[in-house]
This record gives C-alpha cells, structure tokens and sequence, in this order.
C-alpha cells in the first residue's frame, strides 16, 4: 500500500467523465489512485473482569457478632467473563485493489477513503462515526480507613476478640441512629432534606467502612480483550480462545483454559464459477462488493454467548457501477460500507 495515495478521510478528484479503472499492479501506477475492497475477519470482544478478595481484620468473628456466613479467612483472585460482542469488521483485501486513473478536465468528482484506503465514498463525504464514549470505571477508588471511626475505647480494647466486639456494637449503634433519622425520631433532626441525606451518607460510610473489616474487601477490574478470526467456509467448530477462572484470557492453543468455540456457516453459497468468467478482461466502471451472509455462534458446551448473522465479503461477490453514471450531465453521489465493500446509498441529480 502507497502511503502517499492514502490518507485519513481522504478526498480526491477524479474526472467527472469516462473513468479509466483497471486492476492494481503495484509498481504501476500513473496519475491517480488507488482504491481497496475490504475482506471480513470476524471480530470478538470479550470483557472480563479480575476480582481479588481480600479478607477482613475480623474475618474470624463476622459469624459470632454479625451474623455474617460463608465469610472467607484467606484472600482469592478470580476471573469471570461479562459479555461477549461479535462483529463484522473489514480490512483491505490485497486481491481486490483497483487503481482510477485522472483523466480529461471535466467536472471534477471525488472518492473517499479510509486511513487504511478502502473505498468509503464518490462526489460526497461519508457520515461521521460517533465513537461511543468509554466510561472508565475507577477499580482502585480510595477506600475510607475504618480505624477514623474508632472511639477511644475500641482503639484501647485488650485483645483482637475484644476489639470486634465493641466494632460489631458500634455499627449497631450506627443502624440505630440511621432508623431513627428516618423515622423522624433523632434527638436531633436535621433542618431540611438536604441536610437529612448528609447525615444518612456519612452513617452509611462508616458502616460500610466498619463492616469490611469483617465481610472484607473486593476489588473488580474489567478488561476487554479483542480476537480476530479469518471466516472459512463452514468453520463449524474452532476454538477462538480458552479462558481460565484463574488466569483469565489465554490463547486458543493453552490447554490451561476452557474452549471457547466459534461456528460460521455460510449461508448463501454461490453456485460454481462458470471458467470463462475466471478469464481477466477490463474494469469498466468502479467495483464494489455485495457480501455474503454467515450463521455466527460463539460457544462452549454449556452455554451460548452469541448467536446472529454477520454479513462476510468473502461469501459474496463483486459488481461493478456503470461507468455512464459518472458523467457532466449526472452528479451521482455513492456511500459505501466501509465494513463490507458494499453499497449503503446511490443518489443522483
């Protein structure tokens, strides 16, 4: 690929009339550009999220004076999968480059195309992709020290057993005093709704703060991983990745995960090719793809994760707009797919 032919959101003037478009052969091209259809790999993202627990000060004592169970005494870290998105993404095909070479000096028209220099547009510019914004998670948040809500007579206590005790009674104490300002019955309440939810957030701080050093802490981490597969005709059962409680992501050939299988199905299997047609003759006119259809299903033996049908350049074919409809007397305008080759909108006036 020329870098000097290409360029983001590029846009170039052709000649409005009879457009000389041919086959690319590197090494040969003249005045003009040159122009890529897109082939599919089918794109998994998988999110997961790393959890590492951390036992509390008082984990021993969470049953005995909270009646908290199954609280764990030693710290584990774990994986687990969130979701898994499957789409259609389109990279230049090497085999299908075309070059259009300047000609003439009529009524200019123009091509878009992509950074990587696919074909995105003729005589007008393609929409603008908004990117979704990434909301970041912040995993590593401060956490509140417990130990700031101590009274003096917890800091003092004799032993580790006697200081959960008096913890255990202070978050009591801290419930009580949440009951009773929701129920209009403090002592003291606070002069508006404002001032009211002040007091209840900083109780429920201390509480939460107080309760961890029994029930302990979990830190969540979520991460997102990006595979690519090449489609192959009925891809029925490929492993695309393993993935392990313990070690998380892992490629598809580590026998330390469970599978995680992939199946593409064509479904529009073109008939056989007729040999003539295989014969080169020349491009009269720009080409573009109409892409197949395949069956995608991401899954393992117990569950499925993803199931829908992916448009695939690569089941498909190729056709070829008129030339006549880029002319003086027409000002055609064309969006592609920059994803799949294909036609997305023909207007002309």
């Amino acid at each position: 690929m020329k870098k000097g032919l290409i360029a983001a959101g590029l846009l170039i003037s052709l000649s409005g009339a009879a457009q000389d478009v041919s086959t690319y052969t590197p090494g040969t091209m003249g005045e003009g550009i040159v122009y890529y259809l897109p082939k599919t790999e089918i794109e998994l993202q998988v999110t997961a999220t790393k959890v590492a627990y951390t036992p509390g000060e008082f984990c021993q004592y969470a049953d005995r004076y909270l009646r908290l169970t199954g609280i764990s005494s030693k710290p584990a870290e774990y994986w687990e999968i969130n979701s898994i998105k499957v789409n259609s993404v389109g990279i230049p095909d090497p085999d299908n480059a075309y070059a259009v070479k300047l000609k003439d000096k009529s009524a200019a028209s123009q091509v878009e195309l992509t950074p990587e220099g696919i074909i995105k547009a003729i005589n007008t510019t393609s929409p603008v992709e908004k990117v979704p914004l990434t909301k970041i998670t912040d995993t590593a948040r401060k956490r509140v020290d417990p130990r700031s809500f101590m009274t003096e007579e917890i800091l003092l206590a004799g032993s580790t057993a006697k200081m959960a005790e008096l913890v255990a009674k202070e978050i009591y104490n801290i419930r009580e005093s949440k009951n009773s300002l929701t129920r209009g019955q403090a002592d003291y309440m606070p002069k508006d709704g404002a001032a009211l939810k002040l007091m209840l957030d900083n109780l429920d701080e201390q509480e939460q703060a107080m309760t961890q050093m029994f029930a302990g802490t979990t830190d969540r981490m979520e991460k997102t991983f990006t595979i690519r597969m090449k489609p192959e005709t009925d891809m029925k059962e490929k492993v695309a990745f393993r993935f392990s409680k313990k070690l998380g992501m892992l490629d598809a050939d580590n026998l330390a995960g469970e599978p995680y299988y992939i199946s593409i199905v064509n479904q529009e299997p073109l008939p056989p090719a007729d040999p003539k047609t295989k014969e080169k003759k020349k491009v009269e006119g720009i080409i573009y793809n109409i892409p197949g259809k395949a069956q995608v299903t991401v899954f393992t033996p117990s569950k499925r994760y993803f199931e829908g049908e992916l448009p695939v350049t690569q089941f498909g074919t190729t056709e070829c707009l008129v030339d006549n409809l880029f002319n003086k007397k027409v000002n055609t305008r064309v969006l592609f797919n920059p994803n799949t080759g294909g036609i997305v909108k023909i207007d002309k006036d």
